[in-house]
């Protein structure tokens, strides 16, 4: 056997660091094959909600039909939990467990209620609903009743009522139904309402009455008419009264201004009284000056003479006083309106 030569030996060194660069990029691609691996399954098991704070609620139905894990709990149409395990207990129910992010668990209080719904279309769909968000928080590891709606079980009760709608249709359309007999007196009625006699001869039922009430109705009419030119006349003699009493209110306001106006005769007349009475003092004021005259003469028949001449001055003065009186008696009968016989008859 030949010695190695020193070609040889450079050839077997460059394959060997060949192969170890070949095993340093083949541990490479694994180890970043690895690292994505890990990175992918964290970003699944971190966009599952693994590495977040959670609660549970189990949720207890008599049938968990339609379910399965991995389902979402809504609120409010938001999703706020995910089914993470379904179990039967020993007394047939079936436990719903429901994991809860901490961050969605303040939507759930004491007081909420949880819906298990199937639809005849669609997937089953959990539901939570909460009235009063200022109850107590709902616990971790809570229980709670979950409340079922079944379309799928309304059908039969469904079937149930339209089979009673059905029969008691047929009742009603029966030939002896209380229905047809109702029909059957309406279609009398109209017939009788699109009668000669209308709505009365429906009311009255029979022609007689219908006779009746129309005498009736003609005696009023003509009562009607009478009442009515009888307002009529009393109309017309009510105007005739206001003229004759509008006619006496002006005379009265004419009369009231003749006789007590500003130049009535009532003012006339009160200083017409007035001038008399003067006329009359200054008459009686010479009377008594005849009469003591008189007295003289009777008692001294020596001032004859003298009383001669007195007498005539005061004759002068009485009959100057009757003239002055008839002319006031005169002007009184031409101004006084009532009395024209009126006598003024001296002392």
């Amino acid at each position: 056997m030949m010695p190695d030569t020193p070609l040889d030996a450079t050839v077997s060194t460059d394959g060997l660091q060949s192969s170890r660069r070949v095993q340093i990029q083949a541990a490479i691609l694994l180890l970043a094959a690895f690292l994505a691996l890990a990175a992918a399954v964290l970003f699944v098991l971190n966009a599952r909600g693994y590495f977040e704070q959670s609660q549970t609620v189990n949720l207890l139905s008599d049938d968990s039909e339609g379910v399965s894990v991995g389902m979402d709990m809504t609120f409010s149409g938001f999703p706020i939990g995910r089914v993470d395990r379904i179990e039967l207990q020993s007394d047939g129910k079936a436990v719903i467990r429901v994991t809860v992010p901490s961050k969605d668990a303040h939507w759930l209080r004491s007081s909420s209620v949880f819906t298990l719904e199937r639809n005849l279309v669609g997937s089953t769909k959990i539901r939570a609903f909460t009235g009063i968000l200022t109850d107590p928080q709902l616990p971790d590891g809570a229980r709670k009743d979950v409340l079922r709606g079944d379309a799928a079980d309304e059908i039969p009760k469904l079937a149930n009522s339209i089979r009673d709608i059905l029969r008691n249709i047929g009742a009603m359309t029966d030939a002896e139904s209380p229905l047809n007999a109702t029909l059957s007196n309406v279609q009398t009625a109209t017939a009788r309402l699109s009668g000669p006699n209308g709505a009365l001869g429906l009311l009255l039922g029979n022609e007689a009455e219908v006779k009746k009430v129309y005498a009736a109705l003609e005696r009023t009419n003509t009562l009607l008419a009478r009442l009515d030119t009888v307002a009529t006349n009393a109309a017309g003699a009510a105007n005739s009264a206001k003229n004759v009493v509008d006619k006496a209110d002006g005379m009265a306001a004419k009369l009231d201004a003749r006789m007590f106006g500003e130049s009535g005769v009532m003012n006339d007349a009160q200083a017409t009284v007035r001038t008399l009475n003067a006329l009359l003092a200054d008459a009686r004021g010479s009377l008594a000056k005849a009469d003591g005259i008189l007295k003289e003469v009777q008692g001294a028949a020596t001032n004859t003479r003298e009383a001669t001449q007195d007498l005539n001055v005061l004759r002068a003065d009485v009959e100057s006083s009757l003239r002055k009186v008839d002319s006031l008696v005169g002007e009184i009968n031409r101004k006084w309106p009532f009395n024209r016989d009126a006598e003024v008859k001296l002392p």
